[in-house]
């Protein structure tokens, strides 16, 4: 009550002389606060990463819906980019960015800032030769990364059509997360909204993956912002841990829910 009566006091003075401007328009009501942003559940792995992926799967939902056209009612769907074919890999832009939608039936279409998308068998040694002992593959032998940016954006539609869906989670495996903080995936809205962040573990071993997998709820995400390192891979760009100054980041498996309609 003392604070309503000095705000109503205050504009009282503050109306003095100028009855006819402030008239009785004064309306000292608070905004309502906004609602408060979904809950998740982060699992997430460095180093030995293969029981966190597995517990990841099982909490998206079984099965694993492979290519079929969607929706489908459970499940979940996974890309692992080896079976792209020989002519989309080892090229910069060869990798279409809808290739996981309209070619495979899988509900994943790509955006960048960059020029495009690198699906790589080389582990991007024909693009800088260091990189042959820079990155590790969870499942052999292929990794993915946008082309000329370290930014890119997955978004859901229904598996086999051209329609925004919206998923329950997403999960990734990263190679080479050097520097604590910077590796992320945030989640957004149909409204785009953002859902929250997800901070990527830096790695703990030889092997140098990390995982981390979010789920929400209900079918909430239409839109993953992914943030690999700190720089983008190119021809004389070394990692922060071979002499560059950038930490150089690479991506494996995805593994998200079955896409639903909007």
């Amino acid at each position: 009550m003392r604070i309503t009566k000095f705000l109503h006091q205050t504009a009282a003075m503050a109306c003095l002389g100028i009855a006819a401007a402030c008239g009785d328009d004064y309306d000292d009501s608070v905004a309502p606060a906004p609602a408060p942003a979904p809950a998740f559940t982060v699992l997430e792995a460095s180093g030995a990463i293969t029981a966190k992926v597995a517990e990841f799967r099982t909490l998206i939902g079984d099965p694993r819906n492979g290519g079929t056209v969607g929706p489908s009612l459970a499940g979940r769907r996974e890309i692992g980019w080896d079976g792209v074919p020989a002519d989309l890999n080892n090229g910069d832009n060869r990798f279409p960015a809808a290739f996981f939608n309209s070619n495979v039936r899988l509900g994943v279409v790509m955006t960048t800032l960059g020029t495009g998308f690198r699906n790589d068998s080389s582990l991007f040694a024909d693009l800088n030769p260091t990189y042959a002992t820079q990155f590790a593959t969870f499942s052999p032998n292929k990794v993915f990364a946008p082309t000329s940016s370290h930014v890119f954006d997955v978004h859901f539609q229904l598996a086999g059509q051209p329609t925004p869906g919206l998923v329950t989670g997403f999960g990734a495996v990263f190679s080479d997360v050097d520097l604590a903080n910077t590796t992320t995936m945030e989640f957004f809205g149909r409204d785009g909204s953002s859902l929250g962040k997800a901070v990527v573990p830096i790695r703990s071993d030889a092997a140098g993956l990390s995982f981390v997998g979010v789920k929400f709820a209900s079918a909430l995400v239409a839109r993953v912002r992914m943030t690999l390192g700190t720089g983008t891979l190119g021809a004389g760009v070394n990692d922060v841990s071979n002499g560059g100054v950038r930490d150089l980041v690479v991506l494996d498996d995805f593994i998200y829910g079955e896409p639903q309609p909007q």
